[in-house]
C-alpha cells in the first residue's frame, strides 16, 4: 500500500480515492467501470452516446430514420437513455456490491439534462454520483439531488468553481461529494482552457488545486470533500507530496489514459495497440472540435488533415477595400470574393494540387479542398442529429430556434460520426482519438513490457504500491 493513501467514505462504503476517468462516446462502459467498482475504487460509465444491447447482447447501431435535425435529436435523446441505464446496471452487476459507479456527462452534449434525468430515474440505488465538465453545468446539483445523488462538477479553475458554487451549488450543498479539477493542458478530451490561459504555456497544477481549496473553504465546505486530481495523472510516487497535505485537503486521484489499456477496456484492440506505440508530443491540443473547447487527442492523419486544411485559408472581402484588390477566380462562383495578391497566388496553388473548392466559414475567409472532402463535410453537417448544445460544425442548437445563428463552420467535423466509429472499430488513423498528454508512458511503463495488458484489478493493484 502506498504511503499515505486511506480509503475514504463514498456512496455509503469505503473506497479507495481513486476514480476511474469516464470518458465517451464508449470508452468507457459497464466492463472497465464495474471492475473498477469491484477492485475497491469508483468506476465511471460515460453517458454521453452510451451503447444499448438487443436481446442477444449485441450493440444496437444508433442508426437515425427521420428527415429533420430535431427529430433525430429525439432519437439521440432516447438512445441516451437507453443505452445509459443499460450500462450502469450492467456495471452495477460486475461490481458485486464493491466500491461506487458514477456516471460522467458532457453539460454541452444535446439534451444533457433530458438524458440525465432519463438515466437517474430508471437506476435509482445504482449510481453514486454524477461527474460533470465541458461547460458551466448549473443545473447538476438540481438534478442529482433531485434524485439523492452526489454530484461531482468538473471544473479547471477556482473561478469556474466559485461562480457555480454561489449561483448554484450552495443550494445542495450536501450533495457535493468531490470537486474534479481537470488539468486543461494535460487531460484527454475537451477540457476547460480559458481565454486567459496559454494553451502553449501550461501551469504547474498545485498552486491551482490550492487556490480551489481557499476557495472552497471560503464557501463553508470541510476539508474531507475531496478534490480530484484529473490529468497527467499516472501513478502515485509522483504525487505523493499532495497525499495528506494540509494545505490541499483530502485528495483523490482520477485515472483516464491508463484505463485504456485494460482487458476490460472496451476500445478496439487496434486503438489499444496505437496507444503502445505513441511517443512523447504525439497528443495535440488543438481547437478543432465543433464544440468550441479545447481538446487533446493523437496527433493522426486524422488531425493532421484538419490542421492542414486550416493552413489553406484566406481572409476574404465582399468588396474591394484595402489589400483586397483581386478577385479570386478559382474555386468559387460568383465574383464577390476580394483578396490580397499574396492569397490569390496561394489559392491558384492550392487549385493546382487538387484542393478545387473553397468553403466559407463563419470568420469570413475561404478554406480549400478537395471536392471528396466537401462533398464529405457537406453530408455530415446534413446528416447532424444534434449531438451538441451546440455545434459549430452544423451550426445547430439543441433549443430555441434550433440554429447557433452562425455559419456553419468547414474546418471543424462530426464529432459523433467519428467517435462512433472509432469505438466500435473504425480506422484508428482517420478518426479522433483521444488521449491524455501522458499517453506516451504506456511505451516506457515497465509494467506493460512485452505488450503486456493488465486486468482492471491488476492495474488498480499496481496503482495501489504507488507505481
Amino acid at each position: 500500500m502506498f504511503k499515505g493513501l486511506k480509503p475514504i467514505v463514498y456512496g455509503g462504503r469505503e473506497v479507495w480515492p481513486l476514480i476511474e476517468g469516464g470518458k465517451g462516446v464508449s470508452a468507457t462502459n459497464h466492463a472497465s467501470a464495474g471492475a473498477w467498482a469491484a477492485a475497491g475504487g469508483i468506476g465511471t460509465v460515460s453517458a454521453v452516446n452510451a451503447d444499448s444491447y438487443d436481446p442477444t447482447g449485441k450493440i444496437i447501431p444508433q442508426v437515425y430514420a427521420s428527415r429533420t435535425r430535431r427529430e433525430r435529436h429525439d432519437e439521440l435523446i432516447q438512445y441516451g437513455i437507453d443505452g445509459g441505464v443499460a450500462q450502469v446496471q450492467r456495471a452495477w452487476e460486475l461490481s458485486g456490491g464493491a466500491g461506487a459507479i458514477n456516471i460522467n456527462v458532457l453539460w454541452e452534449m444535446g439534451g444533457a439534462q433530458q438524458i440525465l434525468h432519463g438515466i437517474l430515474e430508471r437506476t435509482k440505488g445504482m449510481v453514486s454520483g454524477v461527474t460533470c465538465g465541458a461547460g458551466m453545468p448549473y443545473k447538476l446539483s438540481e438534478i442529482a439531488s433531485s434524485y439523492g445523488v452526489s454530484y461531482l462538477p468538473i471544473i479547471s479553475s477556482a473561478r469556474a468553481f466559485r461562480a457555480l458554487w454561489k449561483r448554484a451549488y450552495s443550494k445542495a450543498a450536501e450533495f457535493l461529494s468531490a470537486v474534479v479539477y481537470e488539468d486543461p493542458w494535460l487531460a484527454g478530451g475537451h477540457n476547460g482552457l480559458s481565454n486567459a490561459e496559454d494553451p502553449l504555456r501550461p501551469e504547474d497544477p498545485y498552486p491551482r488545486v490550492k487556490a480551489l481549496r481557499e476557495t472552497m473553504r471560503e464557501g463553508g465546505i470541510p476539508d474531507e470533500t475531496p478534490i480530484v486530481m484529473a490529468g497527467g495523472v499516472w501513478n502515485l510516487k509522483e504525487w505523493e507530496n499532495w497525499i495528506d497535505n494540509p494545505e490541499l485537503g483530502q485528495i483523490a486521484f482520477q485515472f483516464g489514459t491508463r484505463p485504456l489499456l485494460t482487458q476490460e477496456s472496451p476500445i478496439p484492440q487496434g486503438w489499444k495497440d496505437r496507444l503502445m506505440t505513441l511517443e512523447e508530443g504525439d497528443v495535440l491540443l488543438h481547437k478543432f472540435s465543433p464544440t468550441g473547447f479545447y481538446s487533446s487527442a493523437v496527433r493522426n492523419p486524422f488531425l493532421r488533415s484538419l490542421e492542414a486544411r486550416s493552413e489553406r485559408q484566406i481572409p476574404y472581402s465582399g468588396e474591394q477595400a484595402g489589400d483586397h484588390t483581386h478577385q479570386l477566380d478559382i474555386a468559387v462562383k460568383g465574383k464577390n470574393f476580394w483578396v490580397t495578391r499574396g492569397d490569390l497566388l496561394r489559392a491558384r496553388e492550392w487549385f493546382g494540387q487538387g484542393y478545387t473548392a473553397a468553403l466559407k466559414t463563419p470568420d469570413n475567409t475561404l478554406v480549400f479542398v478537395t471536392t471528396a472532402e466537401r462533398d464529405v463535410i457537406r453530408k455530415d453537417q446534413t446528416d447532424c442529429m444534434g449531438c451538441l448544445s451546440h455545434c459549430g460544425f452544423s451550426s445547430w442548437k439543441d433549443h430555441d430556434d434550433y440554429s447557433t445563428g452562425y455559419l456553419a463552420d468547414p474546418r471543424s467535423f462530426c464529432i459523433q460520426k467519428t467517435l462512433q466509429d472509432i469505438a466500435h472499430g473504425g480506422d484508428t488513423e482517420q478518426n479522433l482519438m483521444f488521449a491524455g498528454h501522458a499517453a506516451f508512458r504506456f511505451k516506457k511503463d515497465p509494467f506493460y513490457s512485452n505488450g503486456f495488458v493488465p486486468t482492471v484489478k491488476q492495474l488498480v493493484d499496481r496503482i495501489l504500491t504507488g507505481d
